[in-house]
């Protein structure tokens, strides 16, 4: 297929510049899979689609102050968006203006507190970067980094945890899974009251997630590898829930990326971790997701293709002209879809 398949036109107003107060007060689209059918809600109903023995999958990655911002020794402005270590000492990470930025530049962030020395770029387009740094790494980038949000949206936050969900604990992403933004504590104390299981898995967002698709024939497209565990306890659950007749619900397409990195051929899943590179695209058999609660993503992008594989790009793009006209708004701190 190709990329302009996958193109919608948003009025620039619909970008949600702030997440909903309370969180579960944005509104839910939800569609259906079989007939197409829509019906407009607001995320708290949730429960009322969700039954006693479904499992609710979560992705509970946190988000790491990674954006960087500093000037080159002796030169311009620079900003660092650090991805991931690459276990040998050095991160993985983009930088801006690249081009300026030569193999060996010191990279000055906050003058003796933290700062990096540029190195060469990866297979992958990104660039090697040493850092240096005055005491535990998490506390300085608490201290000297911010939230890499998303470039539209063009407000700072107020509180840096609006960019967190609430069940964020295995730090790691460079990128907020935003369907889950939505929940609340409350929400998911209702739904477990009423009988749905919510289990845990993780999957680190990063360059493969966000990377646009540069590729006309969307299969000629790579996706950058994220790393996933998925815990022998979370597996169980999910494949007995399976086997008692109850869905699985993943919560944001990163945790339909990890659920079906980890499906076997009989629709259970296997623990484990490492590195996904998984593309879904239309055509792809889903083995272990029943329905999908996400936001509404940006055109022409992984995200939006791989939700389009899972109900259909005509209904998908429909929902999205709908939610275009009935004034939902789109992206990171956007409304909710659910899929059934």
């Amino acid at each position: 297929m190709k990329l302009s398949d996958f193109d919608y036109v948003l009025p620039r107003d619909r970008i949600a510049q702030k997440p909903a107060r309370p969180r579960d007060a944005a509104r839910l689209l939800v569609l259906s899979r079989r007939d197409g059918a829509m019906e407009h809600r607001t995320f708290r109903d949730l429960p009322e689609y969700l039954h006693a023995g479904d499992v609710l999958v979560l992705n509970d990655t946190r988000v790491l102050p990674a954006r960087l911002r500093g000037r080159r020794a002796g030169g311009g402005a620079v900003e660092v968006l650090l991805l991931r270590p690459n276990g040998r000492g050095a991160w993985e990470a983009l930088i801006r203006p690249g081009r300026r930025v030569r193999e060996g530049a010191r990279l000055v962030f906050e003058q003796g507190v933290l700062e990096a020395v540029a190195g060469p770029r990866t297979a992958s387009g990104t660039r090697l970067v040493t850092l240096s740094h005055e005491g535990e790494l998490r506390a300085v980038l608490e201290h000297a980094g911010e939230m890499p949000v998303p470039p539209y949206i063009e407000r700072p936050l107020d509180d840096p945890a609006d960019y967190q969900t609430v069940y964020a604990r295995r730090e790691g992403a460079v990128a907020a899974p935003t369907a889950g933004l939505h929940f609340t504590t409350g929400l998911l104390a209702s739904l477990r009251a009423q009988g749905v299981e919510t289990v845990y898995l993780t999957l680190h967002v990063g360059l493969g997630t966000f990377r646009p698709v540069e590729t006309e024939a969307i299969e000629a497209h790579h996706m950058d590898r994220e790393w996933y565990e998925l815990t022998s306890d979370a597996a169980r659950a999910i494949n007995a829930a399976r086997a008692r007749g109850g869905r699985v619900v993943a919560a944001g397409t990163t945790a339909v990326r990890t659920l079906e990195s980890v499906s076997r051929d009989d629709s259970t899943v296997a623990s484990g971790c490492g590195w996904t590179e998984l593309f879904i695209t239309p055509g792809f058999r889903f083995r272990a997701t029943d329905a999908v609660i996400t936001n509404f993503h940006l055109p022409r992008t992984t995200l939006l293709i791989l939700v389009s594989a899972f109900a259909g790009r005509e209904r998908v793009l429909a929902a999205y002209q709908a939610a275009v006209r009935e004034g939902y708004r789109f992206y990171s701190f956007g409304d909710a879809m659910l899929i059934l």
